[in-house]
């Protein structure tokens, strides 16, 4: 099993179309990047932490490839926004990959570069040192299933599946 550190805007939208691939094992909701050793979800909304929103995916490379999980992570986000992700500002809402070692450094400096090819305008995602990934509350996991009809899920989050099932087809979970 691999686990990828990603942080694309709201952790939800990031959650929610991970959890509808194959070969996804866990996908775990959290904080990660800052300076506060027991952040809340309060706190990071603040953008005084230096945390973003992430989600932890641990996922079977045998049935998911690397590439295909980092392929997935550009095309649910736009990764020309600096701090934002549309109406989620801050830095907590930031485009970034916390690589574990330097083979997933590596393995995201490759995805950045093909994003470019994907997304015209610059990238703005960056790659920062893993640290600790702190759990988000019980509440943000697996927020989209628990809460289909929510405004946001609706607007914004259902759109990104759709986006992702269309353009990764071939990886999505049966129903």
């Amino acid at each position: 099993m691999t686990t990828f550190v990603l942080a694309g805007g709201c952790f939800w939208c990031l959650d929610a179309v991970y959890r509808t691939l194959e070969g996804v094992q866990d996908v775990v909701s959290g904080y990660v990047g800052g300076s506060d050793p027991h952040p809340t979800y309060e706190q990071v909304c603040t953008g005084t932490t230096g945390h973003a929103e992430a989600v932890a995916v641990t996922f079977d490379e045998s049935v998911l490839p690397a590439q295909v999980v980092l392929d997935v992570f550009f095309t649910l986000h736009d990764p020309r926004q600096l701090n934002r992700q549309g109406a989620d500002v801050g830095t907590q809402y930031r485009s970034a990959m916390f690589p574990a070692d330097d083979e997933q450094r590596a393995l995201f400096a490759q995805a950045i570069e093909r994003a470019a090819d994907m997304w015209d305008g610059g990238i703005v995602t960056t790659i920062e040192p893993l640290g600790r990934f702190h759990r988000a509350e019980e509440y943000h996991q697996d927020f989209f299933a628990k809460n289909p009809g929510q405004g946001y899920c609706l607007a914004v989050a259902l759109p990104k599946v759709n986006k992702v099932r269309k353009a990764y087809s071939r990886y999505i979970l049966a129903s």
